[in-house]
């Protein structure tokens, strides 16, 4: 039987009783694997409920209010209960199950949070944003480089859960990769949280990277040969994506800091090295944004003044080209005058020594403003 459908009429049922009506329902279904969806097959938000033991997986025995008694009992073991963007009646039972306290549950209901670190008691909240680099054949204006979701965990001395909200960073293949490792998963609920921490960073560096190739292709055409006819429009689409990314990385400073220092009775002293070393990762990944952020400045100041530049050389073509016009203006409206007596106004070769010097004016003009590089 498999615990994520004891969970998935919490709707209606709702408390710990209803968990246990709904795991007696569930008893003849299939187990289903649930570890990668982004939301669970069987139309609730439980992705997946795993019991641990010594770090190794073990089949699930009763209902999950059975279980969650059973390890507590036995003192050995934990549950990771894994949740995608629960609704308010779905998350009561498991807030009234694991005794969660009110204000983290409606952090992890409602989203949208900055990185922190909290403790109710001896639990231990931690909020989580996640990134992911979109996909894009060309970048514009508008294009979407960075999105952002969040996961949310709640540790306790035999329980994991972990919320998330987005549409990416499923936390099946991280499951997996804790579950080839049983020496590090049996230090218990702390490592399942050092991981969730590290992935996350890992992830930030992935799209750092990723970020930096666009900020590359940006910077190769602007100082390309028609670099000043490049949409600035990028530059500041790549530094709004920039700021989304930053807002992810930099809060999260603080509570890597007190995970990695600070005496915490939920986390297992043999865990906080592990998070120093997810701590100088998130700092490489502070330390670029930071770079590329100057580096958007340095590029759209330099676009600005090709821009700049530009204009000036198309203004000096300008006024090179009106100041030989100029002379056939002047000269033509000095002879457009209703005078009689004009110097060589009745020569029989006065017309043409006109056009011709107004030709070798133009001529020599034209020379000049050439040899200047204004033309």
């Amino acid at each position: 039987m498999s615990m994520a459908g004891n969970l998935r009429k919490v709707t209606s049922l709702g408390g710990v009783g209803g968990l246990r009506k709904v795991a007696r329902l569930a008893r003849r279904r299939p187990r289903v694997d649930l570890s990668h969806p982004a939301r669970s097959p069987l139309g609730s938000s439980v992705v997946n409920c795993v019991t641990y033991r010594e770090g190794v997986r073990t089949p699930e025995r009763g209902d999950l209010v059975d279980t969650v008694e059973r390890v507590r009992k036995s003192r050995e073991g934990f549950v990771w209960l894994g949740l995608h963007e629960p609704t308010d009646q779905e998350f009561a039972g498991i807030a009234e199950l694991f005794d969660l306290h009110p204000l983290a549950v409606e952090d992890a209901i409602e989203a949208h949070q900055r990185p922190k670190l909290e403790r109710y008691g001896e639990t231990l909240f931690a909020v989580f944003k996640t990134v992911c680099y979109v996909e894009h054949e060309e970048l514009t204006a508008t294009s979407e480089v960075v999105n952002t979701g969040e996961i949310m965990v709640f540790v306790g001395a035999d329980f994991v859960i972990t919320v998330r909200h987005g549409r990416h960073g499923s936390l099946g293949p991280l499951r997996e990769e804790l579950e080839s490792d049983p020496g590090q998963l049996a230090k218990g609920p702390s490592a399942v949280l050092h991981a969730l921490a590290d992935h996350v960073v890992d992830d930030y560096l992935t799209v750092t990277d990723a970020v930096q190739a666009d900020i590359d292709q940006v910077e190769t055409d602007v100082f390309s040969e028609t670099g000043a006819r490049t949409d600035p429009g990028r530059i500041y689409q790549l530094k709004r994506e920039l700021l989304e990314l930053k807002r992810a990385v930099v809060p999260l400073s603080r509570p890597l800091e007190d995970l990695a220092t600070r005496p915490i009775r939920a986390v297992d002293p043999e865990i906080q090295a592990y998070f120093r070393d997810v701590s100088d990762h998130l700092l490489r990944a502070k330390e670029q944004i930071a770079a590329f952020d100057e580096l958007l400045n340095s590029i759209l100041q330099a676009h600005l003044a090709q821009v700049t530049v530009a204009q000036n050389e198309d203004m000096r073509k300008i006024t090179a080209w009106a100041a030989i016009v100029a002379v056939p203006t002047m000269v033509c409206g000095v002879y457009g005058m209703n005078f009689d007596h004009m110097p060589e106004l009745h020569w029989r070769y006065g017309y043409g020594m006109v056009i011709g010097v107004i030709s070798v004016a133009c001529l020599a003009l034209y020379r000049g403003f050439r040899r200047s590089g204004w033309l």
